[in-house]
């Protein structure tokens, strides 16, 4: 009984930790607006706040695995995952902390530094709390504390734009913000991931799950992504010096040139003929090359629409909304994703076919009431937002004719969201708005069909694609400047286009990866 008491804490515990995973991260579509009239920032330089924050990640996952396959073992798994959550809230803690200097000297790039560290502690605390979560009971069940874990992290998507621009505007009534006001939320960030460190720490009879399981090394994938990280930082550099010497057209060519850079070199082990396992390990499997992609398109359009989208709400033609008021736009983006993710996670609990279709309606009108509940809070106007039910309903229709089916699902909701894009491109105002804002709905449940579909048949080398997939967030460094400089030359509402070939790519991932797996005898429908 005890164990079973303490696991259930640790659950609750690692259920916080997902919860500020996206509290902060949503939160960056009230901070990025405000850093770009705080510190006169042009729109490519805001969006370097997502680019230090996501492009963490990557940098993350990359030395854990190029360590782990040096030294042919496990690094988390060596350490256990408890100990390896201590150590990722620690590094946060350390982000968080820093975050108070940085702001108090006006510095946007000790800012950026501070963002960096933070997401390092998230990076490490991710790749341990998911099998964590599932450890913490019977196997059977363990994906729906996964659930529940990711159902609590879009809770806190939601809520963290509307705290966080209370605290940044100092009151629900104000339109003047201070930034120092920011040193709050990151103090008691800062004390609240060393409280749930000390926490697991002291809980000797939480179960610290550790091997020193054999890593199997892959040394051709280690040298591509080895050149991958080189042109990244390389030409990253490039573009950053055009862009301080003012040369924007040197500058939006120089970025285009690493995404194209970017999926050239991911791309070169598919026209490799007879590529031996030993020697490329995960990556000699096209669905999980096809799905890096995808996942780095997928992150990069989930962050960029809202990223940008306090910068297309100051325009004329969208209301000229201001950072003080815009926050109930962007918990509703966020929102949106979980009422998707909610949606999705009916099917677990293997309701009846009857049952299951009622669920299908009530959870996710559900769950938009929550939303609108939160975002009343914040003293928003939400009469602006209850139309936008008429999106939930198009997406509970995309559900129903995509039938649990991953890949059916996923080619319907990336043929539902490159519509939308089109429609919000073609328009202003609400309607545009609601269109964009919808793409957090269709964008709520690529993750697991592409995550599951991409590892799918990788038999052995399932946990190192997972670690190459988990790399590509770097989309979400990467996707949301490319459109920033697109809305310096161009403009912000134009600059939407780059999530339309986002969308087509994820559409055309999900075609491929079909006939992919059918011929390795793979059967996901």
């Amino acid at each position: 009984m005890t164990q079973k008491t303490n696991n259930f804490s640790a659950l609750i515990t690692l259920i916080t930790v997902f919860f500020f995973w996206g509290f902060i991260a949503a939160s960056n579509g009230v901070f990025i607006p405000f850093c770009k009239d705080f510190f006169k920032l042009s729109q490519f330089q805001s969006q370097l706040i997502d680019s230090a924050f996501y492009g963490a990640y990557y940098f993350g996952a990359l030395f854990i695995y190029l360590y782990s396959s040096r030294k042919r073992i496990d690094l988390i798994n060596s350490w256990g995952y408890k100990k390896s959550i201590i150590f990722g809230l620690i590094i946060s803690a350390i982000g968080a902390i820093l975050m108070i200097p940085a702001i108090y000297t006006g510095s946007f790039s000790f800012i950026l530094i501070s963002l960096f560290i933070l997401a390092i502690g998230f990076c490490l605390q991710q790749t341990s709390a998911n099998p964590f979560t599932i450890s913490l009971g019977p196997p059977e069940t363990g994906s729906h504390r996964l659930n529940l874990a990711g159902g609590i992290n879009s809770l806190g998507t939601t809520i963290g734009p509307i705290v966080l621009s209370i605290i940044l505007f100092g009151g629900i009534m104000n339109t003047t913000a201070d930034i120092k006001n920011m040193n709050i939320l990151y103090l008691f960030v800062a004390l609240l991931f060393l409280l749930l460190a000390y926490f697991l720490k002291k809980s000797k009879n939480l179960p610290n799950t550790q091997n020193h399981s054999i890593v199997s090394s892959s040394p051709k994938a280690s040298k591509l992504l080895t050149k991958l990280t080189i042109i990244i930082i390389l030409i990253s550099s490039i573009s950053l010096i055009n862009n301080v010497q003012q040369s924007d057209i040197l500058s939006t060519l120089t970025l285009f040139i690493l995404l194209l850079l970017i999926i050239l070199t991911l791309s070169r082990p598919l026209f490799i003929k007879n590529k031996k396992s030993q020697e490329w390990g995960a990556m000699k499997y096209p669905q999980l090359i096809l799905g890096m992609i995808a996942i780095f398109c997928y992150v990069g359009v989930e962050v960029t629409i809202q990223s940008n989208l306090g910068a297309l709400l100051k325009t004329p033609e969208f209301g000229a909304i201001s950072e003080s008021n815009n926050s109930h736009f962007i918990a509703m983006y966020w929102g949106s994703l979980m009422i998707g993710r909610w949606l999705g996670a009916i099917t677990i609990f293997n309701p009846s076919k009857l049952i299951k279709n009622i669920l299908y309606i009530l959870v996710p009108y559900l769950a938009f009431l929550i939303v609108l509940f939160f975002i009343n809070l914040r003293g928003s106007d939400i009469e602006s937002l209850k139309l936008f039910s008429i999106c939930v309903f198009v997406q509970i229709i995309g559900f129903l004719f995509g039938k649990d089916k991953p890949i059916k699902t996923l080619l319907i909701f990336s043929i539902l969201a490159t519509l939308a894009m089109i429609i919000g491109l073609m328009n202003t105002g609400l309607v545009s708005i609601y269109a964009f804002l919808s793409g957090g709905l269709f964008c709520s449940i690529m993750w697991p069909c592409i995550f599951s579909l991409s590892i799918a048949g990788l038999n052995k080398y399932t946990s190192q694609g997972s670690s190459f997939l988990i790399m590509m967030i770097l989309g979400g460094a990467i996707i949301p400047p490319i459109q920033g400089k697109i809305a310096d030359i161009w403009n912000i509402h134009n600059s939407y286009i780059i999530t339309i070939l986002c969308f087509i790519y994820i559409g055309f991932f999900a075609l491929k990866v079909k006939e992919i797996l059918q011929k390795q005898g793979v059967n996901y429908e």
